[in-house]
């Protein structure tokens, strides 16, 4: 016989919804860890007092009564597990599964029976129509004959159950004074109603709330916790808390007091999935608990004291961690006493805490990553920057979380961190025996699967701008070439330019003349000619030829482009694509939109092989080509006869334009003309 029974896909009822996880069966009693929130459920072994087998609509199922008239069922099981288990809770709790069949008569009419916190339809004795837990029902009235069972709401749940109607007719034996209330009594003593039967056990006044934002008075009740404010008021089961967090700032003069909810507490439509306090680590209080004092003996003595005094987050601390039954985490140290780093999510700056098991990020939104369920951690560059770099958290559900902005001093420790608790870091391998990286290993974030639409735009406009001054430079001016129209004041050639009165002079400087007319002839008619070429063909464009498709991210941003401007009015064009780029990488189904891409790339391709087979590309190509030439002819007619051109009076021919053709070749015979009579006065 086995000590204990492992299940790792089976999934536990909870308000509608199916909640996947791990069932482990010990000799001491029932675990069930939640998959998705984490939350470890136990069920002592001494607290069973009946389990049953019953067919659900997928497979077999585990139905247990406690002692205490509480109420499981486990899902997920197959017909062979029966045996198994049978045998197993016989031997170590002495109980037997019995088999409980639901009856499919179709039925509505019968009698109601409760059993613990369980409302039983039966149609008869030993057939059940279906069985409401208690602990689900939120309110309960009645009117006449009927009563009307409310039920609370589950956001994971894809239908829900909102509400459930009996009929009780009226009773003619007389042993029932009113046969509709006592239902409803009955109902009432079970249900899951947060209802203050008492006074609290403690209160503090005004204490800052993050989230919800505003100051509330906080009382705490055996069975719940009450928010209330000026315009708001909440409930929250003690049951709904997950776990308690103290964070203390990184200025060390206050602290966060956090409360993970599950179910969150809501506000129209608006969940708030933590309860974020924020304490100055100097504010006291003292405050005596309302609590009787046998009850105080029996339940709080040695947890709790009857006056309570010190700092106010220590107090509160105390007693949440007595009445939730949770322990408190607190942020595990990076070294050098640092538990925190300054970062920021989205669009706001917060915190990030390194965790024993997980991360923690407060405030906006406040996020919370545990190591089981991270597939990988990348160290990014932060937009090209060396002086910060991101984080980046994916979960095993597909969820990138970034954490950017973090200054390059915490890039050691938080690698540290990350390797000691052998988490998978993606650029720098699996193995985490791998030596130090420097800030050089960070993979730059612009080289990454999601496109950052900001960042494309920005590089294109630097691009478009590179390629604008390459065109607008004159190659042809060179005052060091050895080839220059000009001479330079200390160069040899410019004897020939410079006016002298020898007549045995006239033979050379003639001879220098001619030899620099026919350099500039070559330099007017080459040059600048296969310039004009170049810059031509670049800017050619056949309108003919099919345009490229639009991407997945592209065609769903044309879709959500209206959304977004509404979500984010106050977002100028900048921000919203980069408000867009991240909103696609968060985007979990792009089948649609990459599909339509896919088609659309098909299209391209088919009408692109289209377009080359009726000669479109090739007789784009060569029709421009003659075009060029004859136009290059009409531009290399050669100038006039001149003398050489004084330095700061020439002008590159490429910057002459075709229009005004005529007009330049009388401006150059005129030049030339006076060029000549100045020279022929200096001779």
């Amino acid at each position: 016989m086995t000590d204990f029974l492992e299940y790792s896909e089976v999934f536990k009822e909870d308000r509608g919804a199916l909640n996947v996880g791990r069932l482990k069966m010990t000799n001491q009693g029932i675990v069930f860890k939640n998959q998705k929130t984490g939350k470890v459920e136990q069920i002592s072994g001494n607290d069973i007092d009946a389990i049953n087998w019953q067919r659900m609509s997928s497979g077999f199922g585990l139905r247990i009564m406690g002692r205490n008239g509480q109420f499981w069922r486990f899902g997920g099981f197959v017909e062979s597990d029966f045996d198994k288990i049978d045998k197993f809770f016989d031997h170590n709790f002495d109980v037997r599964l019995e088999a409980k069949d639901f009856c499919l008569k179709g039925w509505n009419w019968g009698q109601a029976n409760f059993h613990g916190s369980v409302l039983s339809f039966d149609i008869d004795k030993h057939n059940t129509a279906f069985e409401v837990p208690l602990s689900n029902v939120s309110h309960c009235t009645t009117a006449k004959n009927e009563v009307t069972l409310e039920f609370h709401q589950n956001d994971d749940a894809a239908v829900s159950l909102m509400e459930l109607r009996f009929h009780i007719p009226t009773q003619s034996d007389g042993l029932v004074d009113d046969p509709v209330q006592a239902f409803m009594d009955a109902v009432l003593s079970k249900a899951s109603i947060i209802q203050a039967t008492g006074d609290a056990i403690a209160t503090f006044s005004e204490l800052q709330c993050l989230t919800p934002r505003g100051r509330y008075d906080i009382k705490i009740f055996p069975t719940f916790i009450q928010l209330h404010g000026k315009t708001f008021d909440y409930k929250i089961p003690i049951t709904t808390i997950l776990r308690l967090f103290r964070l203390p700032h990184k200025d060390n003069r206050q602290c966060f007091f956090v409360l993970s909810l599950d179910p969150p507490i809501k506000q129209g439509q608006t969940r708030y999935h933590y309860l974020i306090l924020l304490f100055n680590k100097d504010d006291e209080v003292k405050l005596e608990l309302t609590v009787p004092e046998k009850e105080f003996e029996q339940k709080y003595q040695g947890k709790l004291e009857q006056v309570m005094q010190g700092f106010t987050i220590d107090v509160l601390g105390q007693i949440m961690k007595v009445i939730v039954q949770r322990k408190i985490t607190t942020p595990s140290s990076l070294g050098s006493g640092s538990s925190v780093i300054s970062c920021s999510y989205r669009a706001g700056a917060g915190l990030l805490y390194p965790l024993e098991r997980g991360f923690i990020y407060v405030h906006k939104p406040p996020v919370h990553i545990r190591f089981e369920e991270i597939l990988s951690i990348n160290f990014a560059r932060s937009g090209g920057s060396t002086r910060s770099f991101d984080f980046e958290v994916e979960t095993k559900s597909g969820i990138v979380h970034t954490f950017s902005s973090i200054e390059k001093e915490e890039y050691s420790k938080l690698y540290d961190f990350v390797t000691g608790k052998k988490l998978r870091v993606k650029n720098r391998g699996t193995e985490p025996t791998q030596p130090e990286p420097t800030n050089d290993d960070l993979v730059d974030s612009d080289i990454e699967d999601e496109p950052d639409a900001y960042l494309a735009r920005v590089k294109q406009e630097g691009r478009d701008r590179e390629a604008g001054d390459s065109d607008e430079s004159d190659e042809s001016f060179n005052p060091g070439d050895d080839d220059s129209d000009v001479a330079e004041e200390y160069d040899s050639k410019a004897s020939a330019s410079s006016s002298s009165g020898d007549e045995s002079d006239k033979p050379r400087k003639e001879k220098v003349e001619k030899k620099e007319k026919e350099k500039k002839k070559e330099k007017k008619e080459k040059k600048p000619k296969e310039k004009k070429e170049k810059k031509r063909t670049k800017k050619a464009r056949d309108e003919n030829k099919p345009k490229k498709p639009m991407s997945a991210y592209f065609l769903w941003l044309q879709e959500s482009r209206e959304r977004l401007k509404k979500d984010h009015p106050s977002l100028n064009l900048p921000e919203l694509t980069k408000k867009a780029g991240e909103l696609w990488k968060e985007v979990k189904d792009k089948t649609k939109w990459e599909k339509e891409a896919q088609e659309l790339k098909k299209k391209y391709e088919k009408d692109m092989a289209e377009y080359k087979a009726s000669g479109g590309g090739a007789s784009t190509s060569t029709s421009s080509k003659p075009s060029k030439s004859s136009d290059s002819k009409k531009k290399s007619k050669p100038p006039p006869k001149s003398s050489p051109v004084k330095s700061g009076s020439f002008k590159s021919k490429e910057y002459i334009s075709e229009s005004d053709s005529s007009s330049d070749e009388e401006t150059t015979k005129k030049k030339a003309k006076k060029d000549s009579s100045s020279n022929s006065e200096s001779d």
